[in-house]
């Protein structure tokens, strides 16, 4: 079986999609009779190509980067038609059985492209989805005719959580999607001992809008109107680092507050074994990994009621409105206060995990690509 997949994030760049690409692969690694080739994109000048595995291999194209973690539309045109280009040489040299697009736009569009020489199936991903991420209100207007099209012609268009299904739909009412959700690598992240005597709270997220970070700095005034012993650690950067350790200093709360900015993959399964509560305050999500990564090292989660995310919370967590501070800090204040009630929660979020391993993800696509082909 020959695979041409194509996704314009891949670590370092993007965020949860880029993982879940880089963890599928790694499945995919371990079985021979699956030959892989991914189109992706890189903060290199020059056009870059590796061996994932002796199975797997990896085109990065040049797409003039400036922020790993935020994209352009220029770089994402930029990716398209490099994109497009290099898959006209890709037929040339193989013969490929399917194509697989993460991200309906752009990928999915690249895909529909070359639909006459193989069937291709989509992921949807967050903001590829109308009415996901605001930033891009103005563009929606223009791209749901294209993005129609592109599921509509699509051999089969995946959703990772159901939040996001019932968005789509709302775009498409008669398109079949499936779910796959997000997995985690349960023996990367594990839970640890904790050391409760200042209770450690975690954010992983990109410093951007959409994440809500905001609101988890305006909960502290609140919390340390309860209690002083706690720590919050925020890792990621973005493009509202400055702002967010502005308003920290404005509230006068950076002593409480750490901002550890990028930190490598490798290094992020002790931050997180290391703390002791998980809090995600998106104003919208799909399925996010770091709420994954948070469960599997056994932490309660606070997270808001939005897209994939309020699926993963079943006994775990504590889901807030989006947007409210108050909540946020009610929530926390009760976790630090009930041992048990937060290692309770803990225990279950592992328990929750340890069922949605990436190998089982890897399994549920590859029947979608024999079932396709």
């Amino acid at each position: 079986m020959k695979i041409l997949m194509l996704n314009y994030e891949f670590p370092p760049l993007g965020g949860g999609a880029s993982n879940a690409t880089k963890y599928i692969l790694k499945e995919f690694s371990l079985k021979p009779d699956i030959k892989v080739d991914l189109v992706t994109s890189s903060a290199a000048k020059e056009m870059q190509e590796e061996r994932f595995s002796e199975n797997i291999t990896i085109y990065k194209l040049p797409v003039n980067k400036k922020n790993i973690h935020y994209w352009r539309s220029n770089e994402i045109f930029l990716y398209t038609f490099s994109a497009i280009k290099l898959v006209k040489k890709l037929f040339k040299k193989n013969k490929y059985d399917l194509c697989h697009a993460f991200f309906g736009i752009p990928c999915g569009f690249i895909a529909y492209l070359f639909r006459k020489n193989i069937p291709y199936i989509v992921s949807l991903r967050g903001s590829d989805v109308p009415g996901f991420n605001k930033r891009f209100s103005f563009q929606y207007v223009f791209l749901k005719p294209i993005i129609r099209i592109v599921w509509r012609n699509a051999r089969c268009v995946i959703a990772n959580s159901k939040g996001l299904k019932n968005l789509a739909l709302e775009t498409n009412p008669e398109q079949d999607i499936k779910i796959i959700y997000n997995g985690i690598d349960i023996n990367e992240f594990k839970p640890a001992g904790k050391n409760d005597d200042t209770i450690k709270i975690l954010c992983v997220s990109r410093l951007i809008k959409r994440k809500g970070i905001e609101y988890l700095i305006k909960s502290v005034p609140l919390i340390l109107n309860k209690t002083k012993c706690f720590k919050i650690t925020i890792v990621g950067e973005g493009n509202m680092e400055h702002e967010l350790k502005n308003l920290a200093n404005k509230l006068d709360v950076s002593k409480y507050i750490e901002f550890r900015g990028y930190v490598k993959h490798n290094k992020l399964p002790s931050i997180y074994s290391d703390s002791n509560i998980f809090v995600l305050p998106s104003l919208n999500e799909g399925m996010s990994n770091t709420v994954l990564e948070a469960m599997a090292s056994g932490l309660p989660i606070i997270t808001t009621d939005t897209g994939g995310t309020r699926e993963l919370i079943k006994d775990n967590g504590i889901i807030v409105p989006m947007g409210d501070s108050e909540a946020i800090a009610d929530a926390i204040i009760r976790l630090i206060n009930d041992s048990k009630l937060r290692e309770g929660m803990g225990e279950k979020s592992r328990e929750i995990a340890e069922n949605m391993s990436w190998k089982n993800v890897a399994e549920e696509y590859l029947k979608i690509y024999e079932k396709v082909i």
